[in-house]
């Protein structure tokens, strides 16, 4: 699987701040620019309250969550892709990444330095949009020279090639990202092996202070990054990463305690994890027997035989079918031998598309 996704944004931010919390990996973090040079990754565990349920119904000797990874990346300023500040390095670590968390300061605070001398968030958005676009432009740029000789030759493929480059030089000289370009499933296959920084999905992060996390509504920095990931087709997570980082050494239940004292229903850091899951077209199947209790991340339009495999690759290679009850219907029956009384326990086959949710018993052969 090893999809991971990169926390950007200006320095002073909050990133590293927000990916301490996040991963507890203890990345470090300063106020001053570029102290993160090498990215930090980490893995994170994914909050599941069905986990915590099918726990409760099975009773087994233990639960194992699912997990992905974060990638810590310093920050970009204006000029990174023509190398400014330690720009070349950070673009190639973003390039590595298969979806983007754009961190963005919206809080004010004297004692923190703003690269750009004030907090700006929409400026701040458009600096980094800005530098993956001109980015992926010189790689359009130099593709387009190597095909453009053999397309005015009639080279069939090379015509193909021709005709995506141009529409993305075109979409990327307009300063709007490639994912906003649309193509049909041939032509998008060869866009996904240019490998393009603007081509990733992308989620914005509002770091805000402590004294406004319980309500949001009134920042006005929060509304304008909301306003323009609507026009850019993104979710927004509102975290303060300064009380992230501290909830992060809790156990659970001073940690729900701390939140309740917060007036918050729930961490910044859960709802940012389980969205960026899904930004990255991950979902969850579930394995559930009195030994253990098991979340297994698979990529959304895996077929069962797939799905196996992650388990291991002899379930996939002997896989025969796959006894599967959905979430919902072993939770309304009680027990695994209620559902199946019941008819909801079904015996899928290679063709079966796992669902997000389903409890999985596979049967193989090797």
């Amino acid at each position: 699987m090893a999809l991971t996704a990169g926390i950007v944004g200006l320095p002073n931010v909050g990133k590293s701040t927000l990916f301490n919390a996040i991963t507890k990996a203890g990345a470090e973090s300063a106020n001053y620019p570029f102290c993160t040079i090498d990215p930090n990754v980490g893995i994170v565990e994914v909050p599941d309250h069905r986990l915590d349920k099918l726990t409760e119904l099975v009773d087994p000797k233990k639960t194992v969550p699912t997990a992905f990874e974060f990638t810590d990346i310093a920050g970009i300023v204006k000029g990174a892709s023509k190398g400014e500040g330690l720009g070349n390095k950070f673009l190639s670590h973003i390039r590595q990444v298969d979806a983007i968390c754009q961190v963005v300061r919206c809080f004010a605070d004297d004692n923190i330095t703003h690269v750009a001398g004030k907090v700006d968030p929409i400026a701040d958005i458009e600096v980094i949009n800005l530098e993956l676009i001109l980015a992926d432009l010189e790689t359009v740029d130099k593709r387009l020279v190597k095909v453009q000789k053999m397309a005015k030759q009639k080279d069939k493929e090379a015509v193909f090639e021709f005709e995506i480059l141009s529409k993305l030089k075109e979409v990327l000289e307009n300063e709007q990202p490639a994912r906003t370009a649309e193509f049909n499933e041939e032509q998008a296959k060869y866009v996904k092996q240019l490998h393009l920084l603007t081509s990733k999905p992308v989620l914005y992060v509002a770091n805000v202070s402590e004294d406004e996390i319980a309500d949001t509504e009134d920042n006005e920095y929060v509304q304008k990054v909301r306003e323009f990931a609507s026009e850019d087709n993104a979710e927004v997570i509102v975290v303060c990463a300064k009380i992230e980082s501290e909830i992060a050494e809790l156990d659970d239940e001073e940690k729900a305690m701390f939140l309740q004292e917060l007036g918050i229903e729930e961490s910044g850091l859960d709802q940012l994890i389980r969205a960026t899951y899904s930004l990255l077209g991950l979902a969850t199947y579930f394995t559930a027997g009195v030994q253990e209790v098991r979340a297994w991340t698979f990529r959304e339009g895996m077929k069962a035989p797939q799905c196996a495999g992650v388990i291991h690759t002899d379930f996939e290679r002997g896989f025969i079918r796959a006894e599967t009850v959905s979430y919902d219907d072993l939770v309304a029956a009680g027990t695994m031998s209620a559902a199946k009384e019941a008819g909801k326990v079904r015996l899928e086959g290679k063709e079966y598309l796992v669902k997000d949710g389903d409890i999985i018993h596979f049967r193989f052969n090797v």
